[in-house]
């Protein structure tokens, strides 16, 4: 009796919990909805596009390379605060500089996937996978 008490109380408590949460909860399941339509479509989109390879790999590299991120120093000469740009530890003084040089490292990274590429291609084994 007491079991099947208690047991209602929590049914009761969690149920008024998600309740209480709802909008949190249907606001994520709507982004979740819509990041994976847009996942489906994308995929569709790149079965007829036949540049769709390079742009995987070029996205593939971004995710590995770090962002430009802003710090504000103050300037050595007049001592007022200055914005500079920071790229793998190398200070810029100008977003497009950064942003340029971050451009230059993802399509190395891309590039050097794409040096590699027939070597790992010619180690195929007569079964179609990788060594």
């Amino acid at each position: 009796m007491t079991e099947r008490l208690l047991e209602t109380g929590l049914f009761l408590l969690a149920a008024i919990l998600i309740y209480g949460f709802r909008d949190r909860i249907l606001a994520r399941l709507s982004r979740f909805d819509a990041t994976n339509r847009d996942r489906i479509v994308n995929e569709q989109r790149d079965k007829t596009d036949s540049l769709a390879h390079f742009r995987h790999t070029l996205s593939r590299a971004e995710e590995q390379v770090e962002k430009v991120s802003e710090i504000t120093l103050s300037d050595a000469r007049t001592g007022t605060p200055v914005t500079r740009y920071v790229f793998e530890g190398e200070q810029f003084a100008t977003r497009n500089e950064a942003e340029r040089v971050r451009a230059d490292k993802i399509r190395a990274l891309a590039r050097s996937f794409y040096m590699e590429l027939p070597v790992a291609l010619a180690e195929r084994k007569g079964d179609g996978k990788l060594r």
